[in-house]
């Protein structure tokens, strides 16, 4: 039996060619750290489009082509995420707040700092707890989890967060 020819073709294309594609799109990525995400997006297309991809050296052109489609739709939807948060920070200055106990609100920012420096899935399982109220079993549905598992990232990203607390309280101002 053959190998698949459109396959055979992508994955000549993606050895002779995916350094210099992802060349292009570090130079041209903001931030250039997305360049590897921009990559894999660039060949999941080339995968798709296979049937597309012309033969031999002309493959070189058409990603190409692909990775700067693929740049124009990353700096769109990165404009665009831009102009939700002006917004959305626009709208929150301008509301309401409401501060009449500013040794809470002073609380409320002092726990803010100590969870920014705990890890993502620490911060995740306090949040969905504290802020959404929801109860470890339903967290284990919102991660796909095992409810002990869930309890068990809780008390210890609890225990974390009691250590950067009592941190943070050493720290001189």
């Amino acid at each position: 039996m053959s190998p698949d020819p459109l396959a055979h073709r992508f994955e000549h294309a993606y050895r002779a060619h995916s350094a210099a594609v992802l060349g292009y799109l570090v130079r041209r990525a903001e931030p250039p750290e997305d360049a590897a995400d921009l990559m894999a997006e660039v060949f999941t297309v080339a995968w798709r489009r296979v049937a597309d991809m012309p033969p031999g050296d002309e493959a070189r052109l058409w990603l190409y082509g692909v990775a700067r489609n693929v740049l124009s739709n990353h700096r769109r939807s990165r404009i665009r995420r831009h102009r939700l948060a002006d917004r959305l920070r626009e709208h929150l200055s301008r509301s309401p707040r409401v501060h009449h106990d500013d040794a809470r609100h002073d609380e409320a920012d002092h726990v803010r700092a100590a969870l920014a420096t705990l890890p993502e899935r620490d911060r995740e399982v306090i949040a969905l707890t504290a802020w959404e109220g929801m109860t470890a079993a339903e967290i284990a549905v919102v991660l796909d989890l095992d409810p002990g598992t869930v309890r068990s990232r809780l008390s210890r990203a609890r225990a974390r967060l009691r250590a950067a607390l009592a941190d943070q309280d050493r720290i001189p101002c």
